[in-house]
């Protein structure tokens, strides 16, 4: 039992970072815009948020967003992003469903412990797959968005978008050496 405190570690890690990357996809504080220096911005309350969806202006009484709609006319990066993250996202459910099923303590009838670890090393590639969505977007939307207009700094999206990646990359490489380990363990006692 050397592998359950590995999978459910890889589980929760997995979990929390797709759980980031939603997060990150459905907001739009990506990252802070601002023409001016930071003190004159807050002076002259002009910053804005950009995100992949739309943009918007922050002032102390408002936030008002105008929506991203005209599709064909965005740049690559925020279309780039948009597929990303959505792919990321919809990966992330059957990567959990995946993990969840292949857990020790979930039985699915007679199902022998080699159709549970490859449920493992697959629910583990497809949340890799998820971070790399994640990791390539987090990155690429702010130097498009600097290259675009000047970038001021990060927001709350982005980091929560890096943070996922992180969760997921290490929940996934810890999954699949979770599954060989009761490989190794088995072979070894038979």
């Amino acid at each position: 039992m050397v592998h359950l405190p590995l999978q459910m570690s890889g589980f929760l890690l997995s979990c929390l970072g797709w759980l980031g990357i939603i997060i990150a996809t459905a907001t739009n504080d990506w990252v802070i815009m601002c023409k001016y220096g930071l003190n004159t911005c807050k002076k002259m309350d002009e910053l804005g948020a950009k995100g992949p969806w739309a943009e918007c202006v922050i002032s102390t009484g408002l936030y008002h967003c105008v929506s991203l709609t005209q599709i064909l006319d965005l740049p690559a990066y925020i279309q780039t992003t948009r597929a990303l993250m959505i792919t990321g996202s919809i990966f992330g459910l059957p990567a959990v469903g995946m993990l969840l099923m292949s857990m020790p303590c979930i039985s699915l009838g007679n199902d022998p412990l080699s159709s549970k670890n490859k449920r493992t090393v697959v629910g583990g590639v497809l949340i890799i797959i998820v971070a790399l969505c994640g990791l390539v977007s987090t990155v690429w939307f702010p130097i498009g968005a600097h290259q675009e207009q000047g970038l001021m700094s990060f927001g709350f999206s982005l980091y929560t978008g890096w943070v996922g990646t992180i969760l997921c990359l290490l929940g996934g490489a810890i999954l699949p050496s979770g599954a060989s380990a009761t490989n190794h363990a088995k072979s070894a006692h038979v």
